[in-house]
């Protein structure tokens, strides 16, 4: 009977519910990957919002089709969007970013990428991060480690990500939002050339830490996950590892601790 299944069953079926989300996220991304394509393409105009960030009719557009996609394939889940806010209750929420790099797009740079995460019960579960224009893929399952590939993906044609093993400030690369943030980092380590990816770069294990003390829930989700399960760390400005708190410090793991103090962050609950 369901209500004496072992606590093994009852994660094996977890594990089998995170394999159909996360071909549901890679399913729907490359939906919406196609239609920003078309929008990038044929160019957009950007207009600002309210909070003085971009917006174009493509982001509007995808983050439709994102969530009718979803919505479809999961009706009782819950959403929450750059462009079209909180919809539904439910302990499974879709945090959507349908075009991260507004920016770019608008102005016909391809380091854009859309973002597609699923939340369980607070937990950030599946992260799909999908580059169209750059024809790049990032993706990573809880417990099931961080990969890159090509985009369209080939199956079985995945890189596994891993954070570097850096040990010392001496020896570290390090990047920042902004010459502010930059300015705060440890004057001992060196700074990476200003790059569009650096949360790439960071799981790639080619830079050593990135402060990034800004931005919203679905601008952070996917990357905590994604540097996490790549052997990182990250630690939001209050000393926790929440995605809504405006952004905060990830890093290779080995590291973190010395950054956080030079940071002054809060201590680690």
């Amino acid at each position: 009977e369901p209500c004496h299944r072992s606590p093994k069953v009852r994660l094996v079926s977890a594990a089998m519910n995170s394999v159909d989300d996360l071909q549901l996220a890679f399913d729907t991304s490359d939906l919406a990957a196609e239609l920003a394509l078309a929008h990038f393409t044929s160019g957009v105009t950007a207009t600002l919002k309210a909070d003085g960030t971009p917006v174009t009719e493509a982001d509007r557009a995808v983050e439709r089709l994102l969530r009718e996609t979803l919505s479809q394939a999961r009706p009782d889940d819950a959403f929450l969007g750059e462009e079209l806010g909180q919809l539904g209750e439910s302990d499974r929420v879709w945090i959507l970013d349908p075009i991260d790099g507004t920016g770019f797009f608008s102005r016909g740079d391809p380091n854009w990428r859309i973002h597609i995460v699923l939340e369980v019960q607070g937990t950030t579960e599946v992260a799909v991060v999908t580059s169209p224009a750059l024809q790049r893929c990032w993706w990573a399952t809880r417990g099931g480690g961080s990969f890159e590939s090509s985009w369209p993906r080939a199956d079985g044609k995945a890189r596994r990500l891993k954070v570097s093993a850096t040990s010392t400030l001496a020896d570290a690369v390090l990047d920042a939002l902004d010459d502010e943030s930059r300015a705060r980092l440890p004057p001992s380590a060196a700074r990476a050339p200003a790059s569009p990816l650096p949360l790439v770069e960071l799981v790639r294990g080619e830079i050593d830490a990135f402060l990034a003390e800004r931005y919203y829930k679905w601008d952070h989700a996917p990357w905590v996950l994604l540097v996490e399960e790549a052997g990182g760390r990250f630690t939001d400005r209050t000393g926790g590892r929440a995605s809504d708190q405006g952004g905060g410090l990830y890093s290779n793991g080995i590291l973190h601790s010395e950054l956080l103090a030079s940071l002054h962050y809060p201590a680690h609950p």
